[in-house]
């Protein structure tokens, strides 16, 4: 992959205690609250552990990155959460504490790191929350038919990424995740299946990466995972409100889409494309788009290749600061 003439080698150091996706990404197939829009993850990670009805889970995830542009000021360019160069780092090592909805439960995630420094920049009032990647309540009694409601912080479902590394593909996240998608949203979502195939959400949160804003509670989600065989699901996925700028306050809109193919249980396909739309009041709107492939291809149990190829249309400079197109 090529970005701006830079070529990055990343070697990540991980050390698994135990995963459980928070966000996790959804086995084809299966769709739940947190895992409309994810490709699956790798079926080797160990268990939680169990203390009666809790699951708990850990992981520490660091890198070192070599830049072969040997930048004096350590950054990689465009990218985010392994953005220091020619360095070593921790990238994060986080808790989980989870109990399922029986019918009430609840996800707690919390620990430090360069992504939760990263994450947590855009927070502009419960600055405290930043060392929670998500903190919600989960309500799912029996008589409702599956359907599942959440009220806290937790990661967005746009994107065919998500924060916690290994139930990502690639080590490093595709230019979408960087500059179209949310990280984690605040607010109340709900979802529920429609027959065995379709599974709906929609999510009522208080814009982008933001606990508390001057519009709270005015960004609108709505998602839908169509599975109608084991080995393609499709995703579509709609956020609109809102932006955190209140001086020059304008209306956001994202639409994000994931196709998912699995023709065999060795090899794994996605295609993912976002367009996000910025219509300030008092300054011109603008578009950011792109189109991110990938594939995975599981050569042993413990081995997979995963190359990736990406588009990003920023001919505007408002997303990366500069009019280009990378790729």
């Amino acid at each position: 992959m090529i970005r701006l003439t830079r070529t990055i080698f990343s070697i990540a150091l991980l050390a698994l205690v135990s995963a459980v996706s928070g966000k996790a990404q959804a086995s084809v197939g299966e769709v739940s609250t947190e895992e409309v829009s994810a490709p699956a993850p790798s079926s080797s990670e160990p268990a939680a552990w169990k203390v009666g009805s809790l699951s708990v889970s850990g992981l520490v995830d660091g890198f070192y990155s070599l830049n072969f542009n040997h930048p004096a000021d350590h950054v990689n360019g465009l990218l985010n959460f392994d953005d220091r160069g020619n360095r070593t780092e921790l990238n994060m090592a986080i808790l989980k504490v989870s109990a399922a909805p029986k019918p009430v439960g609840f996800q707690l995630t919390a620990g430090g790191g360069r992504a939760f420094d990263i994450m947590g920049a855009t927070e502009k009032a419960a600055t405290d929350m930043r060392f929670f990647e998500e903190a919600y309540i989960d309500v799912k009694p029996a008589p409702w038919k599956g359907l599942e409601l959440d009220f806290g912080k937790f990661g967005s479902w746009a994107g065919a990424e998500v924060i916690d590394t290994p139930d990502n593909w690639n080590y490093s996240r595709s230019l979408l995740f960087v500059w179209c998608a949310p990280y984690y949203h605040f607010g109340v979502r709900a979802s529920v299946p429609v027959g065995k195939k379709f599974t709906t959400g929609v999510a009522l949160v208080s814009g982008w990466s933001n606990i508390v804003t001057d519009a709270t509670y005015r960004t609108v989600g709505l998602t839908g995972a169509w599975t109608p065989t084991a080995k393609v699901t499709w995703t579509n996925t709609y956020y609109g409100g809102p932006d955190e700028n209140a001086a020059n306050r304008g209306m956001r809109n994202l639409y994000d889409t994931v196709l998912q193919l699995a023709p065999s249980g060795k090899t794994t396909f996605y295609l993912n494309l976002d367009y996000l739309h910025d219509s300030p009041k008092y300054s011109p709107g603008f578009a950011v788009g792109g189109v991110a492939a990938a594939a995975r291809f599981q050569v042993t149990r413990k081995l997979s290749l995963s190359p990736r190829l990406e588009w990003l249309d920023d001919g505007s400079g408002m997303a990366t600061g500069t009019a280009q197109q990378v790729k």
